[in-house]
């Protein structure tokens, strides 16, 4: 057996060496054992008018067994996949183990998917049954599908029916479809599966091209469960049981293993945000649950921030005062550890009277554990949060290493460094440069099996060693500490063959100008650098769209310079004197700081609108597509270099 594949039926070869010597088991395999020592404790959920309904691991693991069998019932194929389209829900976790019980292949799709992107997952994974959330999801199915051959059924598990339709069922239905299958024939599917099979597909959002699935095995999903988690110091219920709340889209790998599968292995508690959690509810779901560990993208702690540093900018003078002072003894006394005791004595009270509020206002007064992920994260806001005395701990992967294969945790941490491999998993880095900069690439029990369908793909990533190559570049420390500098394709290359990582530039412009939402530097093939500016905004409550309102940290920022403006297109229209000059002179102070004269950046704009999902600048995990950028304000970037 080869280490990679392209078939969804195909078998790997295991990374089995003696740093990682587990013998692999299979998804149902951990749910048993599971099921052994968690049976009784409460698993999943969910509010239903105002009240938390609870289900237990043994509850959980009877409804995965009933939509196993309907799944079955429907005409499941082995390897074809179970397409789940909803926000997060008991609902899409019972229907996502069932998928991999009845020896099928899960596939979560974006909510925010078109019809068309959703037709693509679907056709290229032969996905044979659909479970979506809402009449919303379920009119873009419909749209798409007299095309797709495999569809048999649609579950629909949130709405009522519209119309009936044949093959359409509500999921009280589609649960008892299966309930006359005997329970030998579930059982023979699942004990023939092997470790080493496809039980998962990850369509990588792909900031070029079509996304690509990638295939994850039983392994995959079962040992990084296991050994990532605890690695991160994620407790086994007889320990402690773990509370979390997701809320972050489960097509995407980091919520899928940190919320599903991670769950079931240890015997956690995951309650279930409400739809429109990043429109400003999550805070509400955390306060009620009190969670003990929390893991967000940056962009959601950047969002708290924001929303802290608002309410600050209208708090009265004193509690302004306290707030800074607390803040500042904090972040000193965590980024020196400084030992004396007046300092500890002082920083303690600070904690004690002003930051344990905040805390507790923001639902995290019994949250240990803080995590980032999935891109990363910013000085500014590593040093707001240790300012508040919450360290957040940053793990890096892809979805084509399960998620996290590298972490920091409580006893793994530098600052900006996203840790350590997990034990058990290995990193090189390939093409080192002068400053110790190389392609990071990975080994271990986390790596995984292919692209769907998509041989050469695939050949691409993988050298001939096995080891798969990142397109990110990093930096070790002498104590093996992994620092992650940026990506190969982003890496500005000049007309005159200097190399310049756009991150670090416009992470500087952002922390100078605070009234910044996105830069982006361009200068690819080009003489000199410049920049693409936003300005922060507030955010439409219904759609998530960036409004033309400028946030209370901007205003402020614009009162300061000197400016009466509160639109965004105020600023714009008039190339409003003030706060042109002052983004000039915030820019001029990051150019003083410039490595070198080619890294200074000698023209910029102001865009119209912050850069959004809808948009197209972001993507699905509010992730920079610069290609999409470059080719949206193709016009602005041109006038830069006209002569």
């Amino acid at each position: 057996e080869s280490l990679w594949t392209s078939f969804a039926d195909g078998r790997v070869r295991l990374r089995l060496d003696n740093s990682c010597p587990q013998p692999p088991i299979t998804v149902h395999q951990m749910f048993k054992e599971s099921l052994e020592k968690y049976g009784s404790l409460n698993a999943l959920a969910s509010k239903k008018n105002g009240k938390w309904e609870k289900i237990t691991f043994s509850e959980y693991y009877c409804l995965s067994r009933r939509a196993a069998k309907s799944f079955l019932k429907l005409g499941l194929q082995r390897f074809h996949s179970v397409a789940i389209l909803g926000f997060n829900s008991p609902e899409w976790f019972i229907s996502a183990v069932g998928a991999v019980f009845a020896g099928g292949i899960v596939t979560g799709v974006y909510t925010t998917s078109s019809p068309e992107a959703c037709h693509y997952i679907a056709h290229d994974s032969k996905t044979d049954i659909m479970v979506v959330e809402n009449r919303k999801q379920l009119d873009k199915i419909m749209q798409i599908w007299n095309r797709l051959p495999h569809l048999k059924a649609v579950v629909l598990y949130k709405d009522s029916i519209p119309e009936t339709h044949p093959n359409l069922y509500t999921m009280e239905e589609f649960l008892q479809l299966g309930d006359d299958l005997s329970d030998t024939v579930l059982d023979d599917i699942t004990n023939s599966q092997k470790p080493n099979q496809c039980c998962v597909l990850i369509y990588t959002s792909g900031t070029t091209g079509k996304p690509k699935g990638a295939m994850l095995s039983h392994d995959n999903i079962t040992w990084t469960s296991a050994h990532c988690s605890r690695a991160g110091d994620m407790q086994p219920a007889e320990v402690q049981q773990e509370s979390i709340v997701s809320y972050l889209p489960l097509s995407h790998i980091a919520a899928q293993i940190y919320d599903l599968w991670t769950g079931i292995k240890w015997g956690e508690q995951v309650y279930f945000a409400e739809p429109d959690a990043l429109k400003g509810s999550l805070i509400n779901t955390l306060k009620e649950v009190q969670p003990t560990s929390h893991m967000g993208v940056p962009r959601v702690w950047e969002k708290i921030m924001e929303k802290l540093k608002d309410a600050s900018a209208q708090s009265g003078f004193m509690k302004k005062k306290m707030l800074s002072w607390a803040m500042s003894l904090s972040l000193e006394r965590n980024l020196n550890c400084s030992r004396s005791d007046v300092k500890q004595f002082w920083t303690r009270l600070a904690d004690y009277l002003v930051l344990a509020k905040i805390r507790d206002a923001l639902g995290l007064s019994s949250c240990q554990k803080h995590f980032c992920g999935a891109a990363p994260l910013n000085t500014e806001t590593l040093h707001f949060f240790l300012g508040l005395n919450i360290t957040l701990f940053e793990a890096y992967g892809m979805s084509e290493t399960t998620g996290p294969h590298c972490l920091s945790g409580p006893y793994i941490y530098r600052h900006h460094s996203c840790g350590k491999p997990v034990p058990g998993c290995r990193v090189k880095l390939v093409d080192e440069d002068a400053e110790g900069n190389g392609e990071i690439c990975f080994w271990g029990r986390t790596v995984f099996m292919g692209y769907l369908n998509m041989e050469d793909k695939t050949k691409e990533v993988f050298d001939e060693d096995g080891w798969l190559h990142s397109g990110d570049l990093g930096k070790l420390d002498k104590d093996g500490f992994l620092y992650v500098t940026g990506r190969i394709k982003d890496l500005i290359i000049t007309a005159g063959g200097e190399n310049v990582p756009p991150v670090p530039i416009e992470d500087a412009v952002k922390k100078e100008l605070p009234i910044v939402s996105n830069a982006m530097v361009i200068g690819d093939k080009k003489k000199f650098l410049s920049m693409l500016l936003t300005l922060k905004s507030v955010l439409d409550p219904d759609t998530s769209d960036p409004t033309d309102v400028l946030t209370e940290q901007a205003r402020d920022f614009c009162q300061k310079a000197g400016s009466k403006a509160t639109k965004v297109s105020e600023i714009v229209a008039t190339r409003d004197l003030a706060i042109y000059q002052a983004i000039q002179e915030g820019i001029n102070r990051v150019n003083r700081n410039a490595t070198n004269r080619v890294h200074c950046i000698q023209k910029w704009t102001v865009l119209p609108r912050d850069f959004s999902i809808s948009g197209g600048e972001l993507g699905p995990t509010m992730k920079l597509k610069r290609l999409t950028v470059l080719e949206k304000y193709r016009h602005e970037v041109d006038s830069f270099y006209e002569e």
